[in-house]
């Protein structure tokens, strides 16, 4: 499945969660970093207005569907994926990072969160080295000095995976960003999967998840912040469908 804007082409190549823990245990094993980008909606109307953001989309490695629209798109453009969503891969990562004793970092939100966020994840995931807890002060810009100092510092930290928690397009900069300064390093965009661990943020109930229905849960919780988002989203759709309907020839 892919989605074309101007001249970059983002693909979604990894296409399911089996495909993709494989593809990191083996980029663990052999030294080698990546970025990984959970793509979906929002990100699809930030890279139509965005040219840094899909300059750093053409940065990443690995590339999920983190949505049910992507997977229905896909299905129309018969490159069916499935869904992958950043918050889901926080444990299985750090259950991974514990397995092949890799440290961890983690980036964003707050202090409190991270330690919060850190406790649940030892909690769930035994082994689970954390090297370094990073939440960067309002109005970090990914693109600058302080970011590559704070891309240093997980380096320095010995992580090999580190866990972006900065929500788009924050994380897939700095990702993109990492994959330069620290390219032995595997950088996970995971948006709100550390507020939701740490409890800052209630995910939907896993029955809303079943029926597809998490985004009227997150909408519902958050209308004056989140219905003009989904406005946008849904604005591209019929577009979107008819694109994925010429990938079919």
């Amino acid at each position: 499945m892919q989605f074309s804007y101007g001249s970059t082409a983002v693909r979604v190549n990894m296409p399911d969660p089996s495909s993709l823990m494989a593809e990191i245990t083996r980029r663990l094993r052999n030294g080698q970093g990546f970025a990984l980008a959970t793509i979906n909606l929002d990100h699809l109307v930030k890279l139509r207005q965005d040219e840094s953001f899909r300059d750093a989309y053409a940065a990443q490695d690995l590339v999920v569907a983190d949505g049910n629209p992507i997977v229905w798109l896909s299905r129309l453009a018969s490159h069916p994926v499935g869904l992958v969503t950043g918050s889901d891969l926080v444990i299985p990562l750090a259950r991974l990072a514990a397995t092949e004793d890799v440290g961890v970092a983690l980036v964003g939100t707050t202090d409190k969160a991270l330690a919060a966020a850190a406790e649940e994840i030892q909690r769930r995931a035994p082994g689970c080295r954390i090297v370094a807890r990073i939440a960067p002060p309002m109005g970090f810009d990914p693109d600058s000095d302080a970011a590559r100092d704070l891309l240093l510092q997980v380096r320095s930290s010995g992580a090999r995976l580190c866990l972006l928690a900065l929500g788009a397009p924050k994380q897939e900069r700095l990702a993109a960003q990492g994959r330069s300064v620290a390219p032995e390093i595997g950088f996970a965009s995971i948006g709100a999967g550390l507020d939701f661990l740490a409890g800052n943020q209630t995910r939907a109930p896993q029955w809303v998840r079943r029926i597809a229905m998490e985004w009227a849960w997150r909408m519902m919780s958050a209308p004056g912040r989140l219905v003009p988002r989904y406005a946008r989203c849904a604005a591209i759709l019929p577009s979107e469908a008819v694109a994925a309907l010429r990938q079919r020839l």
